[in-house]
């Protein structure tokens, strides 16, 4: 679909609930674009439901799509393309559009990608890197896959370096809680303290389950940033602000995932997207994926931005605050002015 279609129901939940809460200018830091025929088939640690959503995602669409969901705002994208394309491909697309739009973007890498392609691609105008665990060295099965495996240390010591940005998917099944990923994440923290690492997704925390004694750990951190792209989870984000603030986190959509309907419940310590019968196909072999019959389900943007809004209402927030998570947070770390 070219851009977004919205119900009456959607138009209702951003007129009565989001439009006010949400401030004028809008950055969203986690976008990715591709061309059909571009994508790997069935790539390392990728959840299966993201390819039955978002088949694909055009510039053009992206930018209708974001027109569609916020009137009245004006929006900025950060631009990367999905790291589960053939990369060769995908990059050379992104440039194309960083060249012809002047947008901040991120090059796709993989765990063997060289110092030189990089400090290539920041020639080019790239302000960093999006490495993914599907991009690490094939004979690592998925569930052992490490952050240092397709991030690698050469890698961010050059970020470090030049103070380049990189999105960081985290690994692993237990999510943010797992003691590999926090340790690695706190490495990090401490010996790369220029490089802006922004974990993507609060960490994957989408369940209660996913959390365990993260947040004790995260806010001793003094330099990663977070995102909570693509995470409805609200809880999270209230333990991720009392943790570092509004001044380390930033919105970002994981468009074009969150174009989808749906709606996200806890089952057993697992998430599940809940969505329209009929609407993505088949999806009953997907455990992360069920169906129903009820109506009104909006879009999975617009329960996150509900999510936040929850969040910042428990949790007191000013509008300045909420100026820092949806704007100024990612204008600070991607140089936006």
């Amino acid at each position: 679909m070219f851009g977004i279609e919205l119900t009456d129901y959607d138009k209702k939940i951003y007129q009565e609930e989001l439009a006010d809460f949400l401030p004028d200018k809008i950055i969203d830091a986690h976008t990715h674009v591709w061309l059909p025929g571009m994508k790997r088939s069935k790539p390392k640690g990728s959840a299966a439901w993201t390819a039955k959503v978002a088949p694909d995602m055009t510039y053009e669409d992206l930018v209708q799509t974001q027109t569609d969901l916020y009137p009245g705002k004006s929006v900025t994208s950060v631009i990367m393309g999905s790291p589960t394309c053939f990369l060769d491909k995908v990059n050379a697309y992104v440039t194309e559009i960083m060249q012809k739009h002047s947008l901040p973007c991120l090059y796709c890498t993989n765990y063997n990608t060289t110092k030189e392609e990089i400090l290539d691609a920041m020639a080019k105008g790239y302000i960093g890197i999006k490495p993914y665990l599907a991009n690490c060295a094939p004979y690592i099965p998925a569930n052992e896959v490490r952050i240092f495996d397709f991030l690698p240390h050469e890698h961010l010591e050059l970020m470090n370096e030049i103070g380049g940005v990189v999105m960081l998917h985290v690994p692993r099944p237990q999510r943010l809680k797992d003691p590999v990923n926090l340790a690695q994440m706190v490495e990090i923290d401490e010996r790369y303290p220029n490089a802006k690492v922004i974990i993507a997704h609060i960490g994957r925390a989408y369940v209660y389950d996913d959390i365990g004694d993260a947040f004790d750990i995260v806010k001793n951190t003094k330099n990663l940033y977070y995102d909570f792209s693509a995470n409805v989870y609200g809880y999270a984000m209230e333990r991720l602000i009392d943790a570092v603030g509004t001044k380390r986190i930033m919105f970002g959509s994981d468009m074009p995932y969150t174009k989808m309907r749906m709606y996200r419940i806890d089952d057993g310590g697992k998430y599940v997207n809940v969505v329209p019968r009929g609407l993505y196909g088949d999806v009953s072999a997907d455990p992360h994926m069920r169906e129903t019959d009820e109506e009104n389900l909006t879009t999975f943007i617009y329960e996150e931005l509900l999510a936040l809004k929850g969040a910042a209402e428990k949790l007191g927030l000013t509008k300045d605050e909420v100026a820092d998570l949806m704007y100024n947070t990612a204008a600070e770390c991607y140089g936006i002015k």
